[in-house]
Parts: structure tokens; sequence; C-alpha cells
């Protein structure tokens, strides 16, 4: 059963006006600059733990094994409690959802900072994962509150992209601390990480409250006029996608959720690879500075993220969605298959293969998320995008584990990078054939919007 998309009317074929246009920028202005930090902010306590390890290991007496484990694990919580978070989310709104969630993940993040037994480690990173579970569906699910589907892809692009900030941000911030924090008031340079990088994000759980809005409706910011613009665009765009499924249960057992998952899951095996090991590959290289390190993968970091919005930007002005995402997938799988031989002998040509990985990989996530907004609505996009990410997430823990595991038995990253790639080729494989190509009239609309500028 192939995913299929409904046709789009062409009832905005003439192009937004100007004052629509407008109002969407007023709404990207208020929306997205605060939406990325809180997941920069998510996205460095989340990975700092790949930075940490550079002494962590050494001082507690950790295996790799544990360390793979213990980095995976955070996706079983995660996994867990994606669908209930993102289903509470659609109930109680999203400022009271996503400000507890973020409170509680950067209160685990600074207890992170206690861990002396695997165990503990274990548990605080399960809990990681329970709290921070349903924060990216539950803002991907939040913006197609905002957005109709022909401005989404960018959107999506634009606040993902803080994933790459914040590895060009995260890399030198726990590469200068553990440098330059070691040893002060007793604590070791990986404690004051997951303090520092832990404390910001309490506080981000309040500011939240106070900032976000859950609806149009309810955005006393846009004046009455934009207001009734903007949710008479979503309107129109939810007539123009046709019939959509509304309900919970079914968009569970539905076929396309799964192929959506299927697809993801590959992604996600690779980007999790890059995201946990990416700085043990830099070190294997030969560059074992943890500063040096850091601004490593700052600098690849970078081009992910202006990879993934110009890629989310092409896409949006061309209404394809497949390609977009598969192509970029299908490069990153052979850049990691690079890497995994270019480590051993040659350190620069190798950090240039890592570095087209993470853009290869990461710019075909925020297109993916169009796919699959094509066929759910309502209460069933709230369930069945968390179950696409929940699940397909629990790549997140196969990806470091099995690294870990070979790595340690095999001493080196190579056979785990070959393995990671080839999951991801399976993207390109999965995409054709189970994703349609866009229908014209999809096409038609997106060009429409493509004379405007976007939001």
């Amino acid at each position: 059963m192939a995913i299929r998309s409904y046709p789009v009317s062409d009832a905005s074929s003439a192009g937004p006006r100007p004052s629509l246009d407008a109002a969407y920028r007023r709404i990207t202005w208020r929306l997205l600059p605060f939406l990325m930090m809180l997941w920069i902010l998510s996205w460095i306590d989340r990975v700092n733990i790949g930075f940490a390890k550079l002494q962590m290991l050494s001082d507690l007496k950790f295996s790799e094994t544990v360390y793979g484990i213990g980095a995976g694990i955070f996706f079983i919580g995660y996994f867990l409690c994606e669908v209930p978070s993102n289903l509470l989310l659609e109930y109680i709104g999203a400022r009271k959802t996503i400000a507890r969630i973020t409170f509680l993940w950067g209160a685990c993040c600074v207890a992170m900072m206690f861990v002396t037994t695997p165990a503990f480690f274990y548990v605080l990173r399960f809990l990681l994962g329970v709290f921070e579970a349903g924060f990216y569906p539950g803002v991907i699910l939040y913006l197609t509150y905002w957005y109709p589907s022909e401005r989404r892809a960018k959107v999506f692009g634009l606040f993902m992209s803080a994933s790459a900030i914040a590895g060009v941000i995260g890399g030198p911030l726990a590469g200068a601390i553990l440098t330059g924090m070691d040893g002060v008031n007793g604590w070791a340079g990986w404690q004051w990480v997951f303090l520092l990088e832990g404390i910001p994000s309490i506080l981000a759980g309040f500011v939240t409250l106070l900032y976000l809005t859950d609806r149009p409706a309810k955005a006393t910011w846009l004046t009455t006029e934009q207001r009734a613009l903007v949710e008479a665009d979503l309107a129109r765009d939810a007539e123009a996608l046709g019939p959509r499924e509304h309900r919970i249960l079914a968009s569970l057992k539905d076929a396309r959720v799964w192929q959506c998952i299927a697809i993801f899951f590959c992604i996600i095996m690779a980007n999790s690879a890059l995201t946990f090991f990416g700085p043990s590959v830099v070190r294997d290289a030969g560059f074992t500075d943890p500063l040096t390190v850091g601004w490593i993968m700052s600098a690849a970091y970078l081009c992910g993220g202006i990879g993934m919005i110009l890629n989310g930007r092409h896409s949006d002005r061309t209404g394809e969605a497949r390609l977009h995402c598969g192509i970029p997938a299908t490069i990153g799988a052979l850049a990691i298959a690079l890497v995994g031989f270019l480590v051993p002998w040659s350190p620069v040509l190798a950090m240039l293969a890592l570095a087209v990985a993470i853009v290869g990989t990461m710019s075909a996530i925020p297109v993916f998320w169009q796919i699959p907004g094509r066929f759910l609505a309502g209460s069933a996009a709230a369930a069945g995008i968390a179950l696409i990410n929940s699940v397909a997430n629990l790549a997140g823990f196969g990806a470091p584990a099995l690294m870990g595991y070979l790595r340690e038995h095999t001493g080196s990253a190579s056979a785990g990078l070959w393995l990671v790639a080839a999951f991801e080729l399976a993207t390109i494989v999965l995409i054709l054939a189970f994703v349609p190509p866009a229908t014209p009239a999809l096409e038609r609309r997106a060009a429409a919007r493509a004379a405007h500028e976007p939001a």
C-alpha cells in the first residue's frame, strides 16, 4: 500500500495576498526563534553525553558498551511516552505541555552530574527520554496549527536547523567546559557540562508558560484581520488536502503510518550514530583535544543546518517531497560508508566525509515530515506523528548500542559506520516503493507560492 496524497485544489493559484504573507512573517518571527531556542537547549542536553564521554568513561571506568547502552536507552523512554505526550498536547495545549517537558529535561540533565554507576547512568538517560518525549513531535504538530501545507517544509527546516545550531554552539561550549572547568569546586569537567547546560532549560520552562500561544485564534499579538486571514487560509488548506484520517486508533493501524516509520527509522539510525559517536570518530582521526573536537563538529553541524534550510525551501517551492528526502539520505549514507574507510589513513578527508554525512542526513529530516501531513489531521495527526517519531527513534537506541558493541570488539568504528550506512541507504528504496510523486495540483500550488516571499 503506497502512501497516497490527495489532490490539492488550485484555490490559491493566484498566490496569497501580501497581507497574508505579512501575517505569516509575524507568526514566524514570533514563534520560530523561541521554538528554535528550546530545540537548541533540548539537543544540547540530549547529546552532551557524546562530549562528556571523552572524560567520564575513564573517570567512572565505564566500557564503550555501557556508554552505548546509556546513550541509546534515552530512546526507550522516548518511545514509551511520545504518543501520550502528543495526545496531551492536543488536549491541554502546546504551552503547558512544552513548558512541562522543558523544565523536566533540564532537571534531569543537571542530575546527570551525580552519576557514579552504570545503573544510575541508565536510569537518568531513560528518564531524560521520558521527560523529553513529545517535544519534537509536539512542535511538528504545533506548527501545523499555524502554517498551511505549502509553507511547512521550510518552517520545519528552520526549526530543525536549530539542532545544527546546537551542534555549532554545543561542541565548542562542551569542549571549553571540559577543559576550563575541570577540577573547579572538586568537580570533573564532564560534571560541569551537565550542570551548566541543564540550568538554562529549567529556566526556559517557566518562560514558555508566559510566551507561547496555543492557536492563531488566541494570538493577541496578531491583528484581528491577520487572525481572520490565517484561519481562513488554514481552512482552505484543510479543504484542499481532501479527506484525511482523524480517528486516533485508525491512524495507529494505518499501513501508511508504518511505511513512514520504516523510512524515518533508517534516517534516525544514521543521525543517532553521527550524533553520539561523531566526537569519537573525530578523535579516532587524530584530533584528541576536546576543544578541537568541538570545533570540528561545530563546523559540520553548521553545514548541516544550512542544508536543512535550503533543502526545505526548495521542497516548498517545487511541491516535491520524496526525492528531497531520499536523495540527501542517499548522499549521507555514501558519506558515512566513506568515513569508515578514510578514518585510519586520511584524517582530513575523513572529516570532510563526516561533514557531508551530517549535511545529507540532516537535510532529509524536515522534508520527511511533509509526508504524514498529507493523510493525517487533528487527533490522528497528534497520535500518528508521535507514533512515527517514537517507533522510528528506537533506532536511536539501536545505533549507539551497536556502534558501542562493534567498536569495543573490533577496536574501530568502521564496522558500525558501514552497518549504519546500509540502513540509511535503504531510505531511498523505501521512499521509491511507498511514496508517490507530487500531484500536478500540488506542484501548481507550490509554484504559485514560489512567486511570493516565503514566510
